[in-house]
């Protein structure tokens, strides 16, 4: 499918700030399923961009602007075309879990076994997911138990969370937004030794198209495989993928500080067409 998306962000200011220093992660990424037709990225005011990849080989778009100014205006447009990828049966047992620890041996895997800003590893988080997988010995059967529990456990409910709530928080209210799904899977496995990366991304539907954020698992011999807790499902050709990283704190669209006033209001807006 091919998608045509406009993504626009306004900041603005009770008072001109000035010394503004941003970090954009908002183009797609291109794979084996998704190739990026075209991305352009405009900045009022007006500002020279340099980009370049990070660690996780997410691109990232920066610019400065130091004179005084009160608004701040990010709009990036892209055109992407998304393939679905193989999906993995839902009955298939392709890597005993009794030997996860294998996955270490995989690229960009040790990071994702590890305690992050929004996600825990603690031994609470260990033994309730313990109590999840039950008598699962396959790793990716214990994937899907985990995110049918955080399916279930938790109410998607708008705005009852912000950017940044934890996942400890999440679970004793049970309830969130797509981040939060993400962020309590992303513990779930993780101590349970399968490596689990944050994704960013968008999700075009009929109902609504939006920003999204699911997450993937390593599967030794098989390789990254993903899954969206917030709708119990394998992404498909929907599915927009932007960036990964350990949680939300490495992926944000847009990032950074500015010397001035705190009093700011923000607008978003994401719109998505399929292009015939």
């Amino acid at each position: 499918m091919k998608w045509d998306i406009l993504h626009r962000t306004r900041f603005n200011y009770a008072s001109p700030v000035r010394e503004s220093f941003n970090e954009v992660r908002l183009q797609p990424q291109a794979s084996d399923f998704q190739t990026v037709d075209s991305f352009l990225l405009k900045v009022l005011p007006a500002a020279r961009l340099r980009h370049y990849l990070d660690f996780y080989h997410n691109t990232i778009h920066h610019f400065e602007i130091p004179e005084p100014h009160s608004s701040l205006v990010v709009e990036s447009h892209s055109r992407v075309t998304t393939r679905s990828a193989p999906v993995l049966a839902a009955d298939a047992t392709p890597f005993p879990l009794e030997r996860i620890d294998q996955a270490l041996r995989w690229e960009r895997s040790y990071d994702f076994l590890q305690a992050s800003r929004f996600v825990d590893t603690s031994p609470e988080t260990w033994r309730l997911a313990l109590d999840v997988v039950g008598d699962q010995r396959d790793t990716w059967q214990a994937a899907l138990a985990l995110m049918r529990f955080v399916y279930t456990h938790l109410k998607y409910e708008s705005f009852s969370t912000s950017v940044h709530t934890h996942m400890k928080d999440v679970l004793a209210q049970r309830r969130g937004v797509c981040q939060d799904f993400a962020h309590v899977l992303l513990g779930l496995c993780r101590v349970m030794k399968i490596p689990a990366c944050y994704v960013s991304g968008y999700l075009a539907t009929e109902a609504a198209s939006a920003t999204h954020a699911w997450m993937e698992v390593l599967i030794p011999g098989v390789g990254w495989r993903a899954l969206d807790p917030t709708h119990n499902c394998q992404p498909g050709e929907t599915y927009v993928k932007i960036a990964v990283g350990r949680d939300y704190a490495d992926v944000a669209p847009i990032s950074g500080h500015y010397v001035g006033s705190t009093n700011r209001t923000l607008e978003v807006s994401v719109q998505i067409q399929s292009v015939e």
